[in-house]
């Protein structure tokens, strides 16, 4: 028996960016022979693995259907170009189809170790640019594995896979990017020290590392006012339309320019799956509790997912202020050729017209008696929010150590 383990050289985390460089650390054991068992000759207590390679594999899941009733995945229509497939057909050992593979990289070949004897490998692959994050959506998913592969002499193709977590590279403001190489090229204008170790320049990781942390931390404040065919209900500031994963949506709400009574509103932080074929239908199942399908006039279908909420009564209120955590395990907003993820605000509005909610204060007895019954109307808007990726070392994902036995 032959034991392979796999461990991430990243500690507790296994969430890489578009772009970075994922190393693996592969070790082959033979485990030590038990005191009682009794060799015949040195052949028989030697494993032997004729080879063993390691690709990382994007897979698509989708269960988007075609119109036309043939009940064919999405997925048959999407890119199956393999770049670098090997005698293991990845396809079929999990769920999905591969929708890019990395070149597979020879570890060995006709590796033989003794009992108590173990070999290590160092794996390292640089994740292309132009490939899917991870997404657990209703109706497509990407997700991505490290794939062991091996074959032991006479036997079966045996694969240890090992999950990764991928998030989108940020888009680089092409202005901002020449700004920041701009003020490098004054500093090579300084006199030089031959003594001073001169500094490498940045990756395109560092510079998306920093465009994001620019770009997430300004602060523009847009104001909305609120209204609907009776009069204004308030008005709404959002301090900034971009954020990161784990950051707070802060927002203020001003009922004090209102001439509509607002007793009650809730906010709720939604994810918009939309699949972008014109032929394409959900599949006839019950979706979850926390989403909801629509489909636009183009023949997009759509699914809606709920996260975090905000609810309030603010009947009495001139001003309140809402607060929206942005979970670390969400997909920020991304766009592929099958699927277009975006994020909003869905805002309830509850207002009423009623006069008996404008009764003043009894002064003797600083008393309001509440009206028994009050005619009310709902409102409903959607605010559109931007998602941005954080640093994957913010991110706590424990990666572990994954085993596989072939005997």
């Amino acid at each position: 028996m032959i034991e392979i383990t796999a461990r991430l050289i990243r500690d507790q985390s296994a969430v890489f960016l578009c772009g970075e460089t994922v190393e693996c650390l592969i070790t082959f054991t033979n485990p030590s022979l038990p005191e009682h068992r009794i060799s015949q000759s040195n052949s028989d207590i030697l494993e032997n693995l004729a080879w063993a390679t390691v690709q990382i594999h994007c897979y698509c899941n989708s269960t988007v259907q075609d119109r036309g009733g043939s009940g064919t995945e999405a997925t048959s229509s999407l890119n199956r170009n393999f770049i670098g497939s090997t005698s293991l057909n990845a396809s079929n050992q999990l769920k999905g189809e591969v929708l890019k593979s990395t070149d597979p990289k020879i570890l060995f070949c006709d590796l033989r170790l003794s009992p108590g004897e173990s070999r290590q490998f160092m794996f390292r692959e640089t994740l292309s640019m132009n490939t899917p994050p991870t997404y657990r959506g209703v109706m497509v998913k990407y997700y991505y594995k490290i794939t062991v592969a091996t074959q032991r002499v006479g036997t079966t193709v045996q694969a240890l896979h090992i999950p990764i977590r991928v998030l989108p590279l940020p888009p680089i403001n092409c202005s901002d990017e020449a700004i920041t190489l701009n003020d490098e090229s004054n500093e090579d204008l300084a006199p030089n020290n031959p003594f001073i170790e001169k500094k490498k320049a940045p990756s395109k990781i560092e510079y998306a590392l920093h465009y994001l942390q620019n770009i997430t931390a300004r602060r523009r404040p847009n104001f909305y006012l609120i209204s609907n065919k009776r009069g204004k209900v308030g008005r709404f500031c959002l301090f900034k339309p971009i954020y990161k994963l784990g950051e707070d949506i802060v927002g203020t709400l001003d009922f004090s320019c209102g001439t509509v009574k607002c007793a009650q509103l809730s906010v709720t932080l939604q994810c918009e799956e939309i699949i972008k074929r014109k032929n394409a239908k959900a599949p006839e199942q019950p979706a979850p509790a926390s989403s909801q399908e629509k489909e636009s006039t183009s023949g997009s279908v759509g699914r809606i997912t709920n996260y975090t909420k905000h609810h309030e009564v603010c009947l009495g209120l001139l001003q309140t202020q809402m607060i929206l955590p942005i979970p670390l395990h969400v997909t920020p907003t991304f766009e592929t050729d099958l699927v277009d993820v975006r994020w909003r605000l869905h805002f309830q509005f509850v207002t009423s017209t009623n006069d008996e909610l404008n009764m003043e204060v009894d002064k003797e007895t600083l008393e309001w008696q509440a009206p028994t019954d009050i005619s009310i109307e709902t409102m409903i808007w959607n605010l559109p929010v931007t998602l941005y990726p954080t640093a994957p070392v913010q991110i706590p994902q424990a990666s572990g150590t994954f085993t596989l036995n072939i005997k």
